[in-house]
């Protein structure tokens, strides 16, 4: 695969060859071996220490970063925090992941008046850390098809989803079928064997389901 790139590259089809990955260790030896022009990853400011590590050896070994959910499948809804993290560091490029119209005029405006870190947004990136901080999934997609049919990329963060952005979407009749599948979960452990990020997802999609029910039944409001 990598010889018929060079050819291609050679011919003047393409000019630049990169890789693309969820796993850290993947990631750091795909930016070491020195044949990649860039590595995208999953990078926005939820993201850890280790993953800010593999931003500035990309910039040692002058590689481009492309950021791949930016906006943290949709977990972060402050985009004004969300530029201005990814404004510290100039040789990363995010794909935002825009969902709704809002959020793409916000991002259009930024063209000319770009967010600055201030107090104030460090604040709020402190809080999203701190609630959303431990295993979360991402929403990557990587432990699908179920077998039992769950759409575990949804199910195992409703958490998240229904009190970070407007909940009337997740409470609908359609939505709460999804999640009532999670009890049907075979424990096959197959999705946990496509994980990036190694997560326990049939315990995180029991999780989800236990708070769910409390939500619909109205024990719990948000």
């Amino acid at each position: 695969m990598y010889e018929c790139m060079e050819e291609a590259r050679r011919q003047g089809k393409i000019l630049h060859i990169s890789a693309t990955s969820h796993k850290i260790g993947v990631a750091r030896e795909i930016v070491e071996s020195g044949l990649y022009d860039t590595l995208q990853f999953p990078f926005s400011y939820l993201s850890g220490q280790q993953e800010i590590d593999l931003v500035n050896l990309c910039k040692r070994e002058n590689i481009g970063f492309i950021a791949m959910k930016a906006l943290s499948g949709g977990l972060i809804t402050c985009s004004a925090a969300a530029y201005a993290f990814i404004a510290q560091y100039d040789n990363v490029l995010p794909i935002w992941g825009v969902q709704r119209e809002r959020e793409l005029d916000e991002f259009l405006s930024y063209m000319n008046n770009p967010p600055v870190m201030t107090d104030e947004i460090r604040a709020l990136i402190a809080h999203d850390r701190e609630e959303l901080s431990g295993d979360f999934c991402r929403g990557c997609g990587y432990c699908m098809p179920c077998p039992a049919g769950i759409e575990i990329n949804n199910c195992a963060r409703m958490i998240q989803l229904i009190r970070r952005s407007p909940s009337a979407q997740w409470l609908e009749p359609e939505a709460q079928a999804k999640m009532e599948k999670i009890a049907g979960c075979l424990h096959c452990g197959k999705c946990m064997t496509h994980c990036p990020y190694g997560l326990r997802i049939p315990e995180l999609l029991a999780k989800n389901l236990e708070d769910y029910r409390r939500i619909v039944s109205g024990e719990i409001k948000v």
